[in-house]
């Protein structure tokens, strides 16, 4: 299906898992309409189109949505790939806290979907692709705010995949274990250092890319991608 030149839209193209979709979508030949925080480091190709955006403002989000929309009619696919990662007991969440991480994980991706949703139908269907995480799977301990809004885009993409189907657009869910990128570098904990430890973003961008390029008339509902070996390395406290 992703053999012809299309317009895609990346939510989180700026860095990590979605620097690394773009990339790989570029080189297909893809236009990739990438939204992100900070493009000095952007996806290689002709065909990228940065759009500078702060998905946790909610109260601006709908009317800059619109605009794209208007801007760019000839979307056929989004890829929600932007979130943020904080952990702890729920009482070390502030309700600010609680929130920004609900607003930006769960409920921007949902108005992003919610906005081109009705372009690619009217452009003959095409994908969303939404990036959970294996947190979508299963709870625990000191993962309760992230892994509610986790679990919460698994059921997004499940209704939708219900939703859509009779307007020939598809609906993955792609849930990674611990991917080697800046996630990490905020958080107390790591994956372990063996190449085992852990999931490359280009591990994931090649399983999109595989959701993308199947026959029209196939879906990957939902993808689990875990590294080998599950070891978490706990951080050294910085110097003081």
């Amino acid at each position: 299906m992703m053999n012809e030149s299309r317009t895609i839209v990346i939510t989180g193209a700026s860095a990590g898992i979605g620097h690394c979709i773009a990339t790989r979508q570029l080189q297909q030949g893809m236009s990739v309409l990438g939204i992100g925080r900070d493009f000095s480091n952007p996806p290689s190709g002709k065909k990228f189109m940065p759009v500078s955006m702060d998905l946790g403002d909610l109260a601006a989000l709908p009317e800059a949505l619109k605009d794209l929309t208007r801007r760019y009619p000839g979307v056929r696919g989004v890829i929600c790939c932007a979130g943020a990662g904080q952990f702890g007991s729920l009482e070390e969440f502030s309700f600010n806290k609680i929130r920004r991480m609900i607003d930006l994980n769960l409920t921007s991706q949902v108005f992003v979907i919610r906005a081109f949703l009705p372009l690619i139908k009217r452009n003959g269907g095409g994908d969303v692709v939404i990036l959970g995480s294996e947190a979508a799977l299963a709870g625990g301990a000191r993962g309760a705010v992230y892994s509610a809004s986790k679990f919460a885009l698994r059921g997004l993409a499940q209704s939708l995949r219900q939703e859509c189907a009779s307007s020939s657009v598809r609906v993955t869910l792609v849930n990674p274990g611990m991917v080697r990128t800046g996630f990490f570098e905020q958080l107390d904990f790591e994956p372990g250092p063996d190449p085992a430890n852990f999931i490359e973003p280009d591990d994931v961008a090649v399983a999109v890319e595989a959701v993308l390029a199947a026959r029209q008339g196939t879906v990957f509902d939902e993808i689990n991608l875990s590294p080998l070996k599950k070891v978490m390395k706990k951080k050294k406290p910085p110097v003081s």
